[in-house]
């Protein structure tokens, strides 16, 4: 399987390059991650939790940076095995400038086994496409919000004496970033699969029926 796509991000490339390697980071934007650290240089660990479609169950992985060259490019090794099967994959990411925002190009293969080769190769496509694209979205929503937090002023004698000077400022709220979720992660890609295989005329209908499912599934479940 083969993936290739780019991406505008709304931060500067600084920015974006730090959340790249930080594993707090990664572990937040990315739909069912979590356990994400640092192991050594270079090296992360993780656990992926996915449930979409036939494509269900824990992965642990590893991931293995190489060529790095801060703060613009790397080259990726990833290896992870959960019930489902397992994954290997290869690839990487670019970086550039674009103003204030910043431009990625990213390519990568992968091999898959197990339960999860069965699924069709087209099917595994537009799933792993939607993914990374939701990820993507994720991290480019974290970074808008972090980047409107100012940065606080490193104290001196004149600002110890303003702050004593009462002043009556406007509030301004900046907001607070939130993961998606499963349920958000299953909906969106539902219709990226729809948008693939379904005639447009006919998407309507179907993506209602699969909501309508999906609204079923999780009631059954808080129910037990």
């Amino acid at each position: 399987m083969e993936l290739s796509g780019d991406y505008l991000f709304d931060a500067p490339q600084e920015a974006v390059w730090k959340a790249l390697l930080d594993p707090n980071v990664l572990g937040a934007v990315m739909p069912g991650g979590k356990g994400f650290e640092q192991i050594s240089e270079n090296q992360y660990s993780g656990t992926l939790e996915i449930k979409v479609g036939p494509v269900q169950g824990t992965f642990q992985g590893k991931i293995i940076l190489t060529d790095v060259k801060p703060p613009e490019s790397y080259h990726m090794e990833v290896d992870g095995k959960g019930a489902p099967g397992f994954v290997k994959a290869t690839g990487g990411m670019r970086i550039e400038a674009r103003g204030s925002q910043t431009y990625m190009e990213y390519h990568g293969q992968a091999q898959v086994g197990g339960r999860i080769a069965s699924v069709g190769q087209r099917l595994m496509d537009s799933a792993a496409r939607s993914i990374i694209r939701q990820s993507l979205d994720a991290l480019n929503e974290y970074l808008k919000i972090h980047a409107a937090q100012p940065a606080p002023a490193p104290e001196t004698a004149n600002a110890r004496a303003a702050a004593e000077v009462p002043v009556v400022t406007a509030t301004v709220t900046t907001g607070e970033y939130r993961p998606p979720t499963q349920t958000m992660l299953i909906a969106r890609v539902a219709r990226d699969i729809l948008g693939d295989f379904i005639p447009a005329q006919y998407q309507p209908w179907v993506l209602g029926g699969i909501m309508v499912a999906i609204v079923l599934i999780i009631l059954l479940l808080a129910s037990r």
